[in-house]
């Protein structure tokens, strides 16, 4: 295990530095069809109060996103966005005064909106290719920009061929956004990359960014990683390991999960989430992406009490 390198960030104003500990973004989807918790928070009053609820579990940043990035899904009008996202994030500013709130939006226009209605982050899953204009949003905010690798569009990104080497295409994505962040003015140290797991990647090229994580310290960067609930996991807790069910070998798939007496639905995802969040931070990642903020706490600071007794650090 390496360890993590110490990086300072301008948010609201404020250094934040990060390395010690791990901060742990909330997840808000303000959607009708993300593929998780889509509809559950389209009002915004709901949305509201889970936003704050997720402040209540421990969360360091809310990310509200008014656009489904789950693979199929189709791209909507940026009114529509902003019809979404504003009220929500006007809400959470009033209430949460020194929570930063970032903006899940690949639109430059409703980066714009939303960080003139109190967001401080864009987190932009595109990494730039949809919308170069989110640079620029970013250089006169002075915000951080969180841009992600991803290989295609969401309608289509997990139907076309896979490339074959995973680190290559990872390493060039990475720096075709960053070359044109700074081309645009965004200060280096504003930035923080996303290996994007789950966009465009086959099942077994998710867990390999996990297993070496540290290949994309070279870049000298925040790391975020978001594996919360993705199909990748849930599929390997379903008992497909890595591989399809159609392509098992002898040793490779798992047994059925067998759930204790008891225990809520949801247990074996929110344990198997947790493992990864885990793997992501010993990996190297400085923000983690989660929607159970409560169940994946505990985890986050036995992955930084690890990384701190391998560092001889005290929490």
């Amino acid at each position: 295990m390496n360890p993590r390198p110490i990086h300072e960030l301008v948010v609201d104003g404020d250094n934040v530095r990060l390395a010690e500990r791990t901060l742990i973004m909330g997840v808000l989807n303000v959607t009708p069809d993300s593929f998780s918790d889509g509809g559950r928070y389209l009002a915004p009053e709901l949305a509201i109060a889970h936003g704050l609820e997720l402040a209540r579990q421990g969360a360091d940043w809310i990310d509200v996103g008014g656009e489904s990035t789950r693979p199929g899904a189709h791209a909507v009008a940026a009114a529509d966005e902003l019809d979404r996202v504003l009220p929500v994030i006007r809400g959470l500013r009033r209430r949460l005064r020194s929570i930063p709130i970032s903006i899940d939006t690949t639109k430059a226009e409703v980066a714009e909106q939303a960080l003139r209605a109190g967001a401080s982050v864009i987190n932009d899953v595109s990494g730039l290719r949809f919308d170069a204009r989110l640079a620029e949003v970013a250089r006169r905010h002075g915000c951080p920009l969180i841009l992600m690798h991803i290989r295609g569009r969401p309608e289509t990104m997990q139907q076309k061929p896979f490339v074959r080497s995973l680190w290559r295409s990872l390493r060039n994505g990475l720096a075709w956004s960053i070359r044109r962040a700074l081309a645009a003015g965004v200060r280096r140290s504003q930035l923080i990359l996303d290996p994007g797991l789950g966009f465009g990647k086959t099942r077994r090229q998710n867990y390999e960014i996990l297993a070496h994580l540290e290949r994309l310290r070279g870049f000298g960067l925040t790391l975020l990683v978001g594996s919360s609930r993705k199909s990748f996991i849930q599929a390997v807790v379903a008992g497909e390991g890595l591989e399809s069910l159609r392509r098992r070998t002898r040793g490779v798939g798992y047994g059925p999960l067998i759930q204790p007496a008891g225990a809520q639905p949801a247990a074996p995802l929110q344990i198997a989430d947790a493992a990864a969040v885990v793997a992501a931070i010993l990996g190297g990642a400085h923000i983690v992406r989660v929607h159970d903020v409560a169940a994946m706490l505990a985890a986050v600071r036995i992955a930084d009490a690890v990384r701190a007794a391998h560092t001889g650090r005290m929490l």
